[in-house]
């Protein structure tokens, strides 16, 4: 298959147009556990008669690489291994899972395949591709006496498009991303976002002549010289794109886990509008008799919240001593406050009972006020979730539950507004400690 290059900058700057040659590689036998994969390689080179060539670069399927490294285990509970393989679920539905692998490539049960292996077993990704390429390289050099690069190969589905195609999950001597930024196109134009996947190219068109039923796993592609280099280079990690520069980060199942306190910020400034689209969130939480209950106060004036933390703290201070507590005591039971002030940016949320039903009887009346509270908790639970999505951290201090005159008078909102706590939010400092499991059978009670 020929098929022309897109055009790339060079050392000048000037426009490559050449031409891509690509072969499958027949003749590798069934790979087995502990085979010198690149011997195996050396010799179908030989058998084909097409001898390689400094500058080739060689996709090779990862299947092989895992079967060469014994990465192999017995199928009887795959999901159990899908879960060993995974760092986080990032969507599920019914029993397909997208899963963060350990390495950090985000695919299908975690890269665990059970087709193209013997009866019985699942095959596990590669432990470090990018290592397996190297090794492959470096032990190719030495056998065949050429320079290539190498390319392992996987298949990964894609969001908003159907079908499946080839990746590079490891590399070695080859330039796996090309960054265009700040070069300029045919018609003088500034590229400001270009970044061209060399590696995942490369990967996919090995994959056109090698084919998931012909029994081809490893191809070779001429012409793209220039993309080899004599070091292995950073490999195909650097293809991976860092969790916190993920517009996608969060699937629809860990999206709600995602929200985490977080009570140490950056001195980073917060975006007013990242909040407004957090309050935007928490607006669509259920409420009784098709109210909306809830209020919030973005506290963006550094002034006014130090009035309001200030009063606040003389608030609680007041009290504590009421209730008998040593200075000692009061300054521990005060420090909840040393969140609110260490955050760059601070809501105060409100429940206002609009529309509440009036009734004669407490009963009644009692479980009127619940359901605008179960409403507010669900609103402020949905802030918290909208922050977590707009990777913002944040901390729900209940304070201002306890001093509601004295937030009110500050913050200058009506009489009948109640103020259910207050939310810290900004950038989170370190990251926030691993979430203790809970049991949800420990939650439950069936009937």
């Amino acid at each position: 298959m020929t098929v022309p290059t897109r055009s790339e900058r060079g050392q000048e700057s000037q426009p490559r147009v050449g031409e891509l040659r690509v072969r499958g590689l027949p003749g590798i036998p069934e790979v087995r556990a502990g085979d010198d994969l690149a011997a195996l390689i050396a010799g179908a080179v030989a058998a084909s008669g097409q001898p390689l060539v400094d500058g080739d670069v060689l996709v090779v399927t990862s299947k092989i690489v895992s079967k060469a490294e014994g990465r192999s285990q017995p199928g009887d509970d795959r999901e159990a291994a899908i879960d060993a393989e995974t760092e986080r679920v990032v969507a599920r539905m019914g029993h397909i899972r997208i899963a963060q692998h350990r390495s950090g490539l985000v695919m299908a049960a975690a890269g665990v395949d059970a087709s193209n292996v013997a009866p019985g077993t699942v095959l596990l990704l590669p432990e470090d591709s990018d290592a397996s390429a190297r090794a492959l390289r470096a032990r190719l050099a030495v056998l065949l006496g050429v320079r290539v690069g190498v390319v392992v190969s996987d298949t990964f589905g894609r969001p908003w498009r159907m079908g499946q195609t080839d990746v590079a999950i490891g590399a070695a001597g080859i330039t796996a991303i090309q960054d265009l930024r700040g070069t300029t196109d045919a018609q003088g134009n500034v590229m400001e976002a270009t970044i061209n996947a060399v590696a995942d190219e490369v990967a996919a068109a090995g994959e056109l002549v090698k084919g998931k039923t012909a029994g081809v796993p490893v191809a070779v592609v001429s012409g793209l010289g220039d993309l080899v280099t004599e070091e292995d280079g950073p490999g195909a990690a650097v293809l991976i794109r860092p969790a916190d520069d993920d517009l996608f980060r969060y699937g629809s199942r860990d999206v709600v886990a995602a929200r985490r306190t977080v009570r140490s910020f950056t001195e980073q400034p917060v975006d007013p509008s990242l909040v407004r689209r957090a309050v935007a969130t928490a607006v669509t939480a259920p409420a009784p008799h098709h109210t909306t209950p809830w209020r919030f106060v973005l506290v963006e004036s550094a002034q006014t919240r130090q009035r309001l933390l200030d009063a606040m703290l003389g608030a609680w201070v007041e009290d504590l001593r009421g209730d008998g507590f040593t200075e000692e005591q009061i300054a521990r039971r005060t420090r909840r406050g040393d969140v609110l002030r260490g955050a760059p940016s601070l809501v105060v949320p409100f429940l206002v009972a609009d529309g509440a039903h009036p009734y004669p009887d407490e009963r009644r009346a009692d479980a009127e006020r619940s359901m605008f509270l179960v409403a507010m908790g669900a609103g402020v639970q949905s802030l918290l979730v909208g922050l977590a999505m707009e990777g913002l951290g944040s901390a729900w201090i209940s304070s201002t539950m306890f001093c509601a005159d004295v937030v009110r008078e500050v913050l200058d909102v009506p009489e009948d507004w109640r103020p259910m706590g207050a939310v810290a939010v900004g950038y989170a400092a370190e990251a926030p400690k691993d979430r203790p499991p809970r049991d949800p059978d420990a939650f439950m009670v069936v009937r």
